[in-house]
């Protein structure tokens, strides 16, 4: 009996001292420094390997799919063509930044050069920037349809997706160029003001094209977000896969085109080639702003 008591006793001190073992062995600083350098490698690795496996995914089911009929220029029950809500995404990414981009950088600009610094209100306007940047597009598009669709009378169009979408990616536009103007140095301002520039003339000289590739940022996570937002448009510019008449006509972008085609489960073929158009266009849209931002920062 007294033997079978030892052994639980001294399997526990067995476990006790393994466990000093182990805090002393985390507590080494190289030990911890090598262990949170592994876990950011997996971490980076991780997600390098998702975001492979999705484009490929996409890649390897919709090339295959890829056909002149998709880019007739009239949508049939036949072609299933995705040339209209093409050109209508391309129109709804211009009215969309056409009202949002203007309002952001403005507004960017009074909080961050013209207002003195802990002001109540500066801080009152970026708490509210971030809480409309995480409201779900879903009750955007609610707003769209009772303030624009029906309270303006601007029925299911392009311009009332358009205004919908501006005031959903303002947010985004407004926070980022902040906080590009706020990354430029204080020297070049002073520096500007020494040599006798007024503020308006430092702002458009020096300050903006300092922070053009932070203000570029935001636009390209603008144009993303227009680009695959769907729930949204479905309230406000609808499902009518045509190129629109006027800015009052209704339309039909590729992400609702895409779940247009998903959800009748007939063109889910067709639906993965729309997908790989979506991801060029995007993959195009971000080279082609960072080789501008590029381009004008040298300039």
């Amino acid at each position: 009996m007294k033997a079978l008591a030892k052994k639980p006793s001294r399997l526990f001190a067995k476990i006790g001292a393994g466990l000093s073992r182990l805090l002393r062995i985390l507590r080494d600083q190289r030990t911890t420094s090598r262990l949170q350098r592994y876990l950011v490698r997996f971490a980076a690795f991780l997600t390098c390997a998702v975001l492979l496996f999705l484009v490929g995914y996409i890649l390897v089911m919709g090339i295959p799919n890829l056909s002149p009929d998709l880019f007739a220029w009239e949508y049939t029950s036949e072609n299933v063509s995705l040339m209209p809500a093409l050109i209508n995404t391309i129109l709804m990414i211009l009215l969309a930044l056409l009202v949002s981009l203007p309002l952001g950088i403005g507004a960017a600009i009074y909080l961050t050069e013209y207002t003195g610094r802990g002001n109540k209100l500066v801080s009152l306007i970026r708490i509210t920037a971030e809480t409309l940047s995480g409201i779900p597009s879903i009750v955007y598009g609610l707003f769209g349809m009772l303030f624009f669709v029906t309270a303006l009378k601007l029925k299911l169009s392009l311009i009332s997706g358009a205004l919908t979408l501006s005031i959903m990616v303002l947010p985004t536009i407004l926070r980022t160029t902040e906080e590009a103007i706020l990354a430029v140095p204080e020297s070049y301002r002073e520096g500007s003001f020494g040599l006798g520039a007024g503020r308006l003339r430092t702002v458009w000289k020096i300050v903006l094209p300092s922070a053009l590739p932070g203000i570029f940022a935001g636009v390209i996570l603008a144009m993303g977000r227009i680009v695959g937002e769907s729930a949204a448009l479905i309230y406000t510019a609808g499902t009518v896969a045509k190129v629109p008449d006027s800015l009052f006509s209704s339309t039909r972008t590729l992400a609702v085109h895409m779940y247009a085609l998903s959800s009748e489960g007939l063109y889910i073929d067709q639906t993965y080639a729309t997908a790989v158009v979506l991801l060029l266009i995007v993959v195009g849209i971000n080279a082609l702003s960072s080789k501008l931002a590029r381009r004008i920062t040298k300039g």
